[in-house]
């Protein structure tokens, strides 16, 4: 999957995520389930600071490095 092909997860948003947003929420996943969110340049710290308030971001890596790590 190229990152053409993936959009960013802010609600409206139809840009290319350029960067993959990692987090876990604790209350309802297993300590090593990982969920991901996927940001375009402009919303990336926006969807950050939601998930890190909430104490659910795990890391923020560009989407080459997750599409690696997922091959």
């Amino acid at each position: 999957m190229g990152n053409a092909d993936v959009h960013c997860s802010r609600r409206g948003c139809r840009a290319e995520a350029v960067w993959a947003l990692v987090w876990n929420n604790p209350k309802l996943h297993t300590p090593d389930r990982r969920k991901v969110w996927t940001a375009c340049e402009e919303h990336r710290e926006y969807l950050a600071n939601f998930l890190d308030l909430r104490g659910f971001l795990r890391k923020t890596v560009p989407m080459a490095e997750l599409e690696d790590e997922q091959d």
